[in-house]
């Protein structure tokens, strides 16, 4: 293969860098607010013998940037890691907003709000102009019907930055979970589900008026819910995966005082 013995017998010689690794991702997650240059000095102070350089590729392969647009007082924010994988009903919902307009081109947005585990629509919130105030009380009407969610995924738009939003959270034990700028695929479920609407909705219909636009959206909403098969459901409907995770879980609540009988004899 006219290949040098040399190339051919190379072993790497290159130190491990796990204990490196390991210990940036706990400075990480104790320091939230430490970027990789104060995270370098408090390495240098306990002993690395490394450069910024190294620390600053180590840091980014394992995602742990600063999110550059944090509003300063959003106490519910979410700070760092990437969100776990629900498990739950109303474990995690996803917001997000769609663009459209009537037939004689006047402007209209939807607030889509999901369930990230049974891909449920919770609401869309139709309109001309929505504001953060518009944002709670959609949540307020979904909360009352439903109950309420752990964590909330949204992007970093004007509406779910402001101070409404964040006292709702606040207010309510929400964790606002906020995606990286220009990184749309930190709240993929809620892209993927504006991309059906857009498809199967929108670019089919001329709306006539706002009221037009809100039943003709409702209507598609409750079809997609209830008809439509999902297959990351396994082919299942939103509606017919929530009635199962309930099930289960209603199941589970039964089974856990008896085996807690059954553990003190």
């Amino acid at each position: 293969m006219k290949l040098s013995r040399s190339v051919y017998h190379y072993r790497s010689v290159a130190a491990d860098q796990a204990p490196l690794r390991h210990r940036i991702r706990e400075i990480a997650a104790t320091r939230v607010r430490y970027g990789y240059k104060r995270i370098h000095v408090v390495l240098r102070r306990e002993g690395w013998r490394i450069n910024h350089k190294k620390v600053y590729r180590l840091y980014k392969q394992d995602g742990l940037s600063l999110f550059e647009r944090r509003p300063r007082r959003h106490r519910s924010a979410s700070q760092r890691l990437p969100p776990p994988a629900t498990r739950a009903i109303n474990e995690c919902w996803a917001m997000d907003f769609v663009s459209d307009q009537l037939y004689d081109g006047r402007k209209l947005r939807a607030l889509t709000l999901v369930d990230v585990h049974t891909r449920e629509c919770l609401a869309i919130w139709v309109d001309q102009g929505i504001r953060g105030d518009d944002v709670v009380r959609t949540l307020g009407s979904v909360v009352a019907l439903r109950g309420q969610s752990e964590r909330i995924q949204v992007d970093n738009g004007p509406e779910f930055v402001s101070k409404a939003l964040d006292r709702w959270a606040y207010e309510h034990g929400v964790e606002l979970a906020f995606s990286r700028p220009g990184k749309p695929t930190d709240n993929a479920h809620i892209e993927a589900f504006n991309g059906c609407l857009r498809q199967e909705c929108l670019n089919q219909h001329w709306f006539l008026s706002l009221n037009d636009a809100r039943e003709k959206i409702e209507a598609w909403r409750r079809g997609y819910n209830e008809t439509r098969p999902h297959g990351s459901l396994g082919w299942a409907t939103p509606a017919e995966y929530a009635r199962q995770c309930l099930a289960s879980q209603a199941l589970t609540a039964t089974k856990e005082p008896e085996s807690s009988t059954s553990e003190r004899y």
